[in-house]
Parts: C-alpha cells; structure tokens; sequence
C-alpha cells in the first residue's frame, strides 16, 4: 500500500468509500397566519368569534395543551424530565434510546424554559370614545416551557420535536439524514458498518448514494404529519379545518459529504497539507469562488480561515455570511467535509421547505469546490489563477 504524500494522493488513492448526504436540519414549524399581530385577531375575533383578541383567551388553551401533554406521558408510560442547567440534552436522549426497546416511539419529554417569541396584550385608549381602554394584541418575548420531545421512527430514527407551551405554539423539528440513510439501507438489507453520524464502511456504495439521494421535502413533510398525528396538539380539529396548520421552513440545514480513508495516517497527511497550503481560503476572491456567490465591499460578514485544534483533531472552517463550510478528520477514520446553512436567503433561496433541493445543490457543490482547490493548490499559496481553474467565470 502506497503511503499518501499530498492532497491530491490522499483524495485520488486512499478513500475506501464516499458518500454525500444531507446531514442535521433543524426546522420551524409554525401556523403562518399566526405569526403577526392581525392573525392573532383574526384567530380570537374571526375565527372563534370573541369580541376583543386578549392574551386572556390564549391561557385556557395553554393550560388545556400542557394537561394534554402531561396526561400523554401519564397513559404512555412516558418520563416526562426537567432539564436541568448545564445538562446535556443530546447524552440523556442517548441513553433513554439505549433502553429503549422498541421499533417506534416518544422515547421521554424534557422541560425546559427558555425566551421565545410571544403575544399579549396591552391596554390602550380610545379619544373618541371617552378614552375608555381596550385590548391590544403586540409582539413580545417572554421565558416560557419548551417540551422537547425525543422519538424514535422507524424510517427517521432518532429525532426530536420541541413544543413551545405558549400561544402561537411555535415548535422545532431535528432530525438527521444520516441516520434516515442507515435505516433505509437496513431495511433494503444492504450490509454496512456504522460510523458516528455516518458510514465506515458498506457493501453496495453506489445503493446507498441513491438511498441518500432520496431523502427530500416530502419525506420530511410526511414525518412531521405522522407524529402530530400521535402527540398532543395545540389546536384543535376545528382549527386545522379552518387552516391554522403547522408549516416548515428551514433554520438550518447541513449538508456533508463523508470520505472514509484507508488509515489515520492519511488524514493525518491530509490536514498537514491542508493547514499549511490553504490559510488564505477566507480571502474574499476565494470565498467567492468555493461558496459561488459575489462578493463586494458591502457584503456582510467576515471572511478568514480559521484552523482550531482541540486535543490532536485540527479542523478548517471558511465563512460567507452565515454559512460555513466545516471540515476535519472524523473519529481517525474519515474525512468529513460539512457545510452548514443558516440562512437560505444567504443564497437567494426561500426557507420554505419545499426549497430543499436547490439547497442541498448549494450545499454538495461547495464541499466539492472546497476539495478541487485543495487537491489544485501545490504550494503554500493558491493564486487566482488556480481558483480560476477550479470554478472558471465566478469571480
């Protein structure tokens, strides 16, 4: 076995598998016509008719949402857990899904308080009318409970919901593609090996990069339809008749593309070369041409590579606005390039998530230009001419 000795020896001879595939995404899920002050009105005055909207009529529903959560847990058998400052949630939700024993289910619900955004009601005066006060419904933020609830699905496998406990009830969907992949391949008997949020090893690569492929919108979509089928819901069936629906939109969304290597040592000599050839991928003619967008002096946010080391591990990051692409040697066993969206309109995409693919587009051609200048660049300095090569007509 040849030992690698560049980038380009690394990434051409010594991966045993690589895959793409859309990793964590965090998502809103919020009723649209209840995100301003007006749908509020509507909501109280139009809908359930009252005379005034007043954050008085929200706390019944409250009350009645957090007794329908409390009770679920109480018929499940499910532990419902105050989280404590400091605490992990991430490590208690590993544990309960080491015990758990099931194919499919809420595995606990965690509280937490936390700040969110909120409606309610100040008292305002009418001249006209003797200035007799009435209420008036405006934008506020207050610290209230969030339930996470951690599940487990038989086509998603891990992931979680948080519920806010307060009108309009706004709530968060993680989940991760990874793990859909491996439950997609387990179910199609492909035999592989799992990695941390990936995959060492497997039998039919070419397979499982069509199975990531097909991770998209609609499947997302169809999840989060099937657990508010099951779990507690703010509203009611009247309501979601009258079209107070939860809609998704994406708060993040990362992308990874994960390339197993035959040794340590070839990550090692990988990161070696990096980190010595490519401290200046944050300039901004270069941030232009492996993110693709246009730079210019009003471009917010800034632009640098930043190399950190924790322990052994190094790892590059390369900003643009809110995005970041993340790379490093993962476990001592796989070269893991992962790009992170924060804002899509970063991009000129909406968050809505039908606008997925066109995300998941930006998301694999940025790791990929990432790679080609890196496997290009030969000496402690990429010049404009090689990044021209790499992505010609971008800057």
């Amino acid at each position: 076995m040849t030992l690698a000795r560049s980038v380009a020896d690394v990434l051409s001879d010594h991966v045993t598998l690589e895959i793409e595939s859309i990793d964590r995404m965090y998502l809103n899920l919020y009723v649209p016509r209840l995100q301003y002050e007006s749908g509020i009105v509507g909501f109280f005055r139009g809908h359930l008719g009252y005379t005034f909207a007043s954050s008085a009529l929200m706390d019944p529903i409250t009350k009645g949402f957090v007794k329908a959560i409390e009770r679920f847990c109480q018929d499940e058998g499910v532990d419902l857990i105050t989280f404590e400052k400091g605490q992990r949630k991430d490590d208690i939700a590993h544990e309960y899904l080491e015990a758990f024993e099931g194919k499919e289910g809420v595995l606990f619900v965690g509280k937490a308080q936390e700040k969110t955004t909120t409606f309610r009601t100040e008292k305002r005066t009418n001249p006209y009318t003797g200035r007799r006060p009435y209420p008036w419904i405006v934008r506020a933020t207050a610290l209230v409970n969030q339930y996470y609830i951690y599940c487990l699905d038989g086509d998603f496998g891990p992931f979680f919901i948080k519920l806010s406990s307060y009108f309009p009830y706004n709530a968060k969907l993680c989940i991760n593609g990874n793990e859909w992949a491996k439950c997609q391949a387990a179910k199609a008997g492909i035999e592989f090996e799992p990695l941390d949020n990936g995959f060492a090893s497997c039998e039919d690569p070419a397979r499982l990069q069509r199975i990531c492929d097909r991770l998209n919108d609609k499947k997302i979509d169809a999840l989060t339809r099937k657990w508010f089928a099951r779990l507690p819901h703010p509203f009611s069936a009247r309501d979601r008749r009258a079209g107070y629906r939860y809609d998704i939109s994406i708060l993040q969304a990362e992308f990874s593309l994960t390339q197993v290597l035959d040794r340590p040592l070839s990550g090692r000599v990988f990161f070696e070369e990096v980190i010595r050839d490519n401290l200046d991928l944050g300039r901004p003619d270069q941030v232009s041409l492996i993110f693709e967008r246009r730079i210019n002096r009003r471009t917010p946010g800034r632009f640098r590579t930043r190399v950190i080391t924790e322990g052994v591990t190094p790892s590059l990051h390369v900003d643009y606005e809110h995005a970041k692409i993340k790379q490093y040697h993962k476990l001592g066993q796989a070269l893991r390039t992962e790009m992170t969206i924060n804002d899509t309109r970063d991009f000129g995409v909406g968050r809505r998530l039908h606008n997925l693919p066109a995300l998941r587009g930006i998301g694999f051609k940025a790791n990929r230009r990432l790679l080609d200048v890196q496997r290009t660049s030969a000496d402690c300095h990429i010049g404009e001419d090689a990044f021209a090569q790499v992505c010609p007509g971008q800057h």
